[in-house]
């Protein structure tokens, strides 16, 4: 086919599309009946039509056709003749900051010898994949290593890939209209692989994401965009790239990686730091992101907070705060999410943004100490609660009832629930109840153990500031907060296992389950096989019976099976070494968790 030929065919083509219905098909449930919408982006401004549930079909195969002839004329247009397919890198000029050549070269060698995280091959495959006309986004919060993964991806390039190799650093102020330039002269420069960083920082990205897609990967590039405001790339996966993106999350850093790829040994020490990858010294990101609590608030402030606020406020042009407007114009949604922090391990319910805030750690430890066997002590009641909580609470710049100008509400709860679940934050876990009843609770399960221990830490520090508390001796001190802390560990290793569990085994169950008197920790049920384990999970690194006398209680099994199918696994998940003891086995935690 001559020039001419291909474009008339290019024309006529291109008739037939704009006659054809753009964007895509919803689907919403309104007061419980389901209702189809067309919706499309029209000069920056998102549009949407009511359509018939019969007309839906008819309307969906004009979509593909549109879709259909859109790849025939990139594969037409391929074939025109056309110029030089190469520039030298000093003809070209940016409107953004763009590095490529021996720049780009020098700006990758830092982290070349760092250890790759588990999610680099799929970063790999996707850029000398066969995947065509798609994105992949680099999805997580701060410090999860989302830059550090593409300077190693440069770093591993031959030199003939990074001749064709750019890194786009966004910066405040820039727009899509100023990258998509840039975008042009790369592609006329003969470039292929693409990463923009900071791509959220643009105030139009949400709303013009369809363009890398559409115009450039359509066209042969390979793009990988990467930003601080994860939440604002769930919106954009959603509406602009919902089927042209591949999206490689990051924010959940197992244990086993944690060990393997920072080179730090030890459940205490994820507990400690666990949550992104800036434990400081081998590898990655300095200094340690949750070792004090003012690092550990400007990181909730920056990297959730901000995140969700800066999302909404860019998503739908400020249309989607929904019942958290109050809350973001009264500069208060920080506070709420701080408040939700704390309690999240445990409870997640409207309590916990209502009343008063109560250090839920402090009762806890009151009441153990009490029972301890051999050094009972009710220290923890004759301390001054109120100015401990009083401290803890300034410390953790989290606002009473009374401080608050805007009435939180359950509408408030769940909107911040589904935004901390987007942004890979929370996951739930069922506690379910022999005798068996409809009602099934949730363990909503936090997966940075780094941030919440941090906050028990602050916990401890006011405690250490109580009159009463400081009359003691100083053994007796160090004692007490030790048993504290032990306490909280404990209580975050439960919450460590079963969401490590629940992420590695999706295709089984992973709950708590509760009887009339005592539970199992874990239950892992295989549906397929009719089966299941039960676990108890403990801190300690001393092995004793009354460990795992719920193990072996014989109703209780025998209800479990009932239920749940044969058990095939009795556990103790502890810290000492792995080992069988009579009717169970006691498995080293962290030997446990590194088989994920």
């Amino acid at each position: 086919m001559n020039e001419n030929d291909l474009r008339r065919e290019i024309a006529e083509l291109e008739r037939r599309i704009a006659e054809l219905p753009k964007g895509y098909i919803s689907k919403k449930n309104i007061r419980g009946k389901v209702r189809f919408y067309l919706q499309w982006t029209e000069d920056g401004k998102k549009k949407s039509k009511y359509v018939d549930e019969s007309l839906v079909e008819a309307l969906r195969a004009s979509i593909e056709e549109r879709r259909r002839l859109q790849e025939r004329v990139k594969t037409l247009k391929a074939q025109l003749p056309i110029g030089a397919k190469t520039v030298n890198n000093s003809d070209l000029v940016f409107q953004t900051t763009v590095i490529c050549g021996e720049q780009l070269r020098q700006f990758v060698k830092p982290v070349e010898n760092y250890k790759r995280r588990f999610c680099f091959k799929q970063l790999i495959d996707y850029l000398y994949g066969d995947a065509h006309d798609k994105v992949l986004i680099l999805y997580g919060l701060r410090r999860t290593g989302k830059t550090t993964l593409i300077r190693q991806a440069i770093s591993d390039m031959t030199a003939a890939d990074l001749s064709k190799c750019a890194f786009i650093q966004i910066r405040t102020g820039n727009t899509l209209s100023q990258v998509n330039a840039d975008l042009q002269s790369l592609s006329r420069g003969g470039y292929k692989y693409i990463f923009i960083d900071e791509v959220t920082l643009m105030d139009d990205f949400i709303e013009g994401a369809a363009l890398f897609s559409d115009v450039f990967a359509a066209c042969g590039m390979k793009i990988v965009l990467s930003g601080t405001d994860s939440l604002g790339f769930a919106f954009s996966e959603d509406e602009q790239l919902y089927d042209r993106c591949i999206l490689l999350h990051t924010t959940f850093i197992p244990y086993r990686e944690f060990e393997g790829v920072l080179g730090v040994k030890g459940i205490d020490e994820y507990i400690r730091y666990g949550g992104t990858m800036s434990m400081g010294g081998v590898n990655y990101n300095t200094p340690t992101t949750f070792a004090t609590p003012q690092s550990t608030d400007e990181y909730v402030d920056s990297a959730i907070a901000r995140n969700i606020q800066h999302s909404l406020k860019c998503y739908q042009y400020e249309g989607h705060f929904r019942a958290l407007q109050d809350l973001y114009e009264h500069g208060e949604l920080t506070s709420v999410i701080n408040r939700v922090i704390e309690d999240i391990n445990h409870r997640f319910t409207l309590e916990v943004l209502t009343q008063n805030f109560v250090s839920h750690d402090l009762g806890i430890s009151a009441k153990n100490l009490r029972s301890d066997r051999e050094h009972p002590t009710d220290i923890l009641d004759r301390i001054d609660k109120e100015e401990v909580t009083r401290r803890l609470k300034e410390a953790l710049e989290i606002r009473n009832r009374e401080e608050q100008s805007v009435a939180i509400s359950d509408v408030h709860r769940k909107e911040i629930k589904e935004y901390l679940d987007l942004l890979d934050l929370t996951v739930d876990v069922e506690i379910r109840s022999i005798p068996a009843n409809n009602k099934v609770a949730v363990r909503t399960l936090f997966s940075q153990p780094g941030m919440r221990y941090c906050q028990a830490e602050s916990l401890v520090k006011s405690l250490m500031q109580d009159a009463t508390f400081m009359d003691i001796s100083a053994a007796d001190r160090a004692a007490i907060v030790e048993r504290i802390l032990d306490e909280i560990k404990g209580r975050m290793i439960e919450d460590i296992v079963l969401l490590e569990t629940k992420m590695a085994r999706p295709q089984q169950q992973v709950f708590k389950l509760q009887f009339a008197v005592g539970e199992f920790d874990m239950v892992v049920v295989d549906p397929t096989q009719n089966t299941c384990e039960i676990y108890e999970i403990k801190h300690s690194t001393q092995r004793v019976p009354e460990q795992y006398k719920n193990l072996i209680d014989e109703t209780k099994c025998r209800e479990t099976e009932f239920y749940f199918g044969k058990i095939t696994k009795r556990t103790v998940l502890y810290r000492g070494a792995t080992t069988p003891l009579g009717p169970v086995e006691y498995k080293n935690i962290e030997e446990f968790l590194s088989d994920y």
